[in-house]
């Protein structure tokens, strides 16, 4: 498979913060089954999650309520990524709810960054 082509002005990488790297790599590895690669005790990239990036060590936290980006990860089993995320230690903000387009939930990983999980809507 040939890896897609870099594009100027095209979104190509995303960082995170991460209180705890460890609990992090933990946490999304079970709910999602990203991998990743330490790059020292500060960072650690992650891949297979549809857009590579990693996590720096930060004691800041991203959520909407304080302006952060709202990173959306796609499922096409919602209710089963819910459970996979409350059993790998997410805690859920947001239940599962429709809006135009799908339905989602909102999540926290155990640094307390907010994230959110969107499906296409029931038929």
């Amino acid at each position: 498979m040939t890896a897609p082509m870099k594009e100027t002005g095209k979104i190509n990488y995303v960082e995170l913060p991460a209180r705890n790297l460890e609990a992090t790599k933990r946490f999304f590895g079970e709910a999602f089954d990203w991998s990743f690669v330490d790059y020292g005790p500060e960072y650690v990239a992650f891949d297979n999650a549809g857009l590579d990036g990693g996590f720096f060590k930060s004691d800041r936290v991203a959520t909407t309520e304080n302006g952060s980006v709202l990173v959306v990860l796609y499922s096409d089993a919602l209710e089963d990524t819910l459970a996979r995320v409350t059993s790998a230690g997410g805690a859920i903000l947001k239940d599962i709810f429709s809006f135009p387009g799908g339905r989602r939930f909102h999540f926290s990983d155990p640094n307390g960054n907010e994230y959110a999980v969107w499906s296409e809507p029931e038929n």
